[in-house]
């Protein structure tokens, strides 16, 4: 199979550290070109350079993205209507209205869209799913606790800073959640979303769990976790991951979605959904 053409758009420390290595180094990806706002940064990355996204459309195939969720949200829909294949970072966008326009466009476009939800491509994570469909679930409980709002950590950006855990780790939490009890139909939230965020999540089928989001934890904190329990057994996931590259995966999987088609569970619309319930979430926090 042809390795698929990816330009990047965004030169920052998540694309230093991981989309530029991931798809220059696969045989199944092509580090076609960079396109950031920061030339400079760019080029920093080993692959050609162009002057705007329109010059990076016409040398791709497809586009990946790391870039702030409102930035990826606005160039997303333009790379659809372009035509190209999007490899998407989560959450798909800074707010619902702006993720139901990147779904729409993708299926408007007809083009391929697939969502980096990190841990879903780890072989760890996908032993626990398939452990968590053994047990016929009923509830389960998650935390991701940390300080990387704290100091001067290379993640504490602006829109972290402003949002907090529930728009970054709370999509890998709930979709998490998500897969290994069924979809989620109803949440109720409370806390404050820069120190502590408690989530209830309702499943169909009515499956419940809870989980625990803040990255403004000083000092030591515990790694993250989650464990599901049923009428069977219980699935616990193990917070060392076993160390493979699940950026190989996500390459691979990616290529295969944009030669073969039929889609990618972890699609656009599966963001969108994940966002909806992430925006109720909200929504709720900022109710006195």
């Amino acid at each position: 199979m042809e390795p698929v053409a990816v330009g990047l758009i965004g030169a920052g420390p998540w694309a230093r550290m991981a989309h530029a290595p991931m798809l220059a180094k696969s045989p199944h990806t092509r580090l076609a070109g960079v396109w950031a706002r920061r030339p400079e940064a760019a080029a920093e990355l080993g692959a050609p350079v162009y002057a705007s996204v329109e010059e990076l459309f016409d040398n791709c195939e497809a586009v990946a993205f790391c870039v702030p969720p409102a930035v990826q949200a606005e160039y997303a829909v333009r790379a659809a209507r372009a035509g190209k294949a999007l490899l998407l970072e989560k959450p798909l966008a800074d707010e619902p209205a702006a993720a139901r326009r990147v779904a729409d466009a993708i299926a408007e476009a007809g083009v391929a869209s697939q969502m980096v939800f990190s841990l879903r491509y780890t072989a760890a994570v996908r032993r626990f799913l398939a452990r968590c469909a053994e047990v016929e679930p009923f509830g389960g409980h998650a935390a991701n606790i940390s300080g990387v709002l704290l100091g001067d950590h290379p993640f504490a950006t602006p829109w972290r800073l402003e949002r907090g855990a529930l728009l970054d780790v709370g999509p890998h939490v709930i979709d998490l959640l998500d897969a290994a009890l069924g979809p989620v139909t109803g949440v109720r939230a409370h806390g404050h979303p820069l120190r502590w965020v408690g989530l209830l999540l309702e499943h169909e089928g009515g499956a419940v769990s809870e989980a625990s989001l803040s990255m403004a934890a000083g000092g030591e904190t515990p790694p993250a976790g989650i464990a599901v329990y049923g009428r069977t057994g219980s699935a616990v996931l193990s917070p060392q991951v076993d160390g493979d590259d699940y950026l190989a995966t996500v390459a691979e999987e990616f290529a295969a979605t944009v030669r073969k088609g039929g889609g990618h569970p972890l699609d656009a619309a599966h963001g969108l959904r994940i966002q909806e319930i992430i925006a109720e979430a909200e929504a709720q926090l900022a109710t006195p």
